[in-house]
């Protein structure tokens, strides 16, 4: 994809392909298709922002979402984003494993961050401050983190190759 013109013109079921690439929820992806044409990314952006508010239940957009520190990722976005996490030494690792853990235990759900440009040190810190939080406080966290994400990653669907 090189524009948000030809993202507007894709087939229905070939731009909800594409967006699942940025977030794994098919009722974010499906609201984001059915609002183009966008024009420009600013658009595409705000209506990305505004169908993620929309949905209810994050369940389906978590999903696509590894823990913070797994060797293995489900996708190339993922394993970029978390590039910080490569040179942590093992204690780091074991920290943040400990952390992952504890925190799904605590919340019911994986710790999200937007982790691009974050080293492990930061990353760990950050879910340390995280396990501190009340559910409101991690739910209201959790989403703008996710917006935060599904930015970076609508912005790099349209910009790439250009």
């Amino acid at each position: 994809m090189t524009s948000t013109d030809a993202f507007d013109a894709l087939p229905p079921p070939a731009a909800v392909a594409a967006l699942l690439t940025v977030c794994s929820s098919t009722r974010w992806a499906e609201a984001v298709t059915a609002g183009r044409p966008y024009g420009d990314l600013d658009a595409l952006l705000a209506a990305g922002d505004t169908a993620l508010a929309e949905l209810d239940d994050l369940g389906d957009a978590l999903a696509g979402h590894p823990r913070i520190g797994a060797r293995t990722v489900h996708s190339a976005a993922s394993a970029k984003e978390q590039s910080g996490m490569a040179d942590a030494s093992d204690e780091v690792r074991a920290a943040m494993a400990a952390g992952n853990v504890e925190y799904e235990r605590r919340f019911g759900h994986v710790y999200l961050v937007c982790a691009a440009g974050r080293s492990a040190d930061e990353l760990l810190a950050v879910l340390t401050e995280r396990l501190d939080g009340t559910a409101e406080q991690e739910a209201a966290r959790t989403r703008s983190e996710l917006a935060a994400i599904n930015r970076l990653r609508l912005t790099a669907l349209i910009v790439q190759d250009r």
